[in-house]
């Protein structure tokens, strides 16, 4: 008999507890957003996007400046050598060919340098546009009811009166009338002289 006692009340202690912490769950009101259309419809980041453009179309310049003069060297070292016809290149060909070996990798480190620059642009302005959505996004779905929000690609269909996307570019053109789309500095490496 002490045996039931003692399971009977393990039971009820087992049960009571979860019974008492079930709560009702509020019914999801839901908000959709489509992010694609705020980063391309807000002031500021259309600003930001022919900005970061514009950076994209100067490395391509850059590359082109470089490319041309290093072409033609090339193919003129190739048709001093190719006239050796096997022979031992004399030293002021060496000379040449060391040259251009150096503009080529000076060309391609001054490109890498600025092809990282605009990556860092380029993150630099989603990070300032995502840390401005994450309070808009909570202000927005107070003012319309709401208790989720998702982004429009992850819906396979919504109703056009759940679209919260206007409230939410209205809201970032307020919060963000400019975007900086020039990273800070790199940190320099301190490991150096160590």
């Amino acid at each position: 008999m002490k045996k039931l006692l003692i399971s009977v009340s393990l039971a009820a202690a087992a049960v009571l507890p979860s019974a008492a912490q079930a709560q009702a769950i509020p019914a999801a009101v839901i908000a959709v957003v489509d992010l694609d259309r705020v980063t391309s419809d807000c002031t500021a980041c259309k600003t930001a996007t022919a900005a970061l453009r514009s950076q994209v179309q100067a490395y391509q310049s850059r590359e082109n400046a470089l490319a041309a003069p290093l072409q033609t060297e090339q193919k003129s070292i190739q048709a001093a050598i190719d006239a050796l016809k096997g022979a031992e290149p004399d030293a002021a060909l060496k000379a040449r060919v060391a040259a251009f070996q150096t503009r080529q990798q000076n060309g391609a480190q001054e490109l890498q340098r600025q092809q990282d620059q605009i990556k860092r642009n380029q993150q630099y302005v989603q990070k300032q546009i995502a840390d401005k959505l994450g309070p808009i996004y909570s202000q927005v779905m107070q003012r319309r009811g709401a208790n989720i929000m998702v982004e429009q690609g992850a819906t396979l269909a919504t109703a056009t009166s759940l679209d919260v996307t206007t409230d939410v570019i209205g809201a970032l053109n307020t919060a963000m009338p400019t975007i900086q789309t020039v990273a800070p500095a790199a940190p320099a490496n301190t490991t150096q002289g160590r």
